[in-house]
């Protein structure tokens, strides 16, 4: 599975050859390095790790340091495992956005945006106003009954209730690659993508 590491620039829309307009998102992918290869006799498993966008050197860590100089490069930001690798890379070589070609699809990796403590209607899409029922009185944004007031006496673990919404881990899976642009380092993908501008993605082969 070949991939690449990348930065969300933001949305824009563009016009296919029938004239319809598709919402899109433009992706800086790459250029990442090579910065370690993995292997079954050594590591018990075969990838290879690949590191992006560039780091103050002071605020790199002694180890990473000697990491980073083994693959005779500047420390980075990002480092990120893929395996198997399509294909055969060695230490301190260049991936680009030329491993994409228009018309492939990809699978894109974010962290989604954080919102906060929210209340039900908001993280679990509870219907809300228009139902005054399950013990939900008259608070019309209320999460209703939590379950039996005699038996078990205890709120059942997966209950949907308010809490901590976004900042998770999303997956979007089967984007086509509409544009490549090589000499930007950039990439256009159909649809939206998890996290905000300038957060960190994964684009996987």
């Amino acid at each position: 599975m070949s991939g690449i590491i990348g930065k969300k620039v933001g949305m824009t829309s563009i016009f296919d050859a029938d004239g319809r307009n598709i919402p899109c998102t433009v992706i800086e992918a790459g250029p990442c390095v090579v910065t370690q290869v993995k292997t079954a006799e050594k590591d018990g498993y075969v990838s290879v790790q690949l590191g992006f966008d560039e780091a103050k050197e002071k605020n790199t860590t002694m180890p990473l340091k000697g990491h980073f100089a083994k693959a005779n490069t500047t420390p980075k930001r990002k480092l990120v495992e893929f395996d198997p690798f399509e294909e055969s890379l060695n230490l301190g070589d260049t991936v680009t956005v030329n491993i994409f070609n228009e018309g492939d699809f990809v699978d894109v990796v974010g962290t989604s945006k954080g919102k906060g403590f929210q209340g039900v209607v908001k993280r679990h899409g509870f219907g809300g106003v228009g139902g005054q029922t399950h013990g939900q009185h008259n608070r019309m944004r209320a999460p209703g009954s939590l379950g039996a007031a005699s038996y078990p006496s205890r709120v059942f673990k997966g209950m949907r209730m308010a809490g901590r919404m976004g900042g998770d881990r999303v997956k979007v899976q089967n984007l086509q690659v509409l544009k490549v642009y090589a000499d930007q380092n950039l990439v256009v993908v159909s649809g939206s993508i998890p996290g905000a501008k300038g957060s960190y993605v994964i684009l996987d082969k």
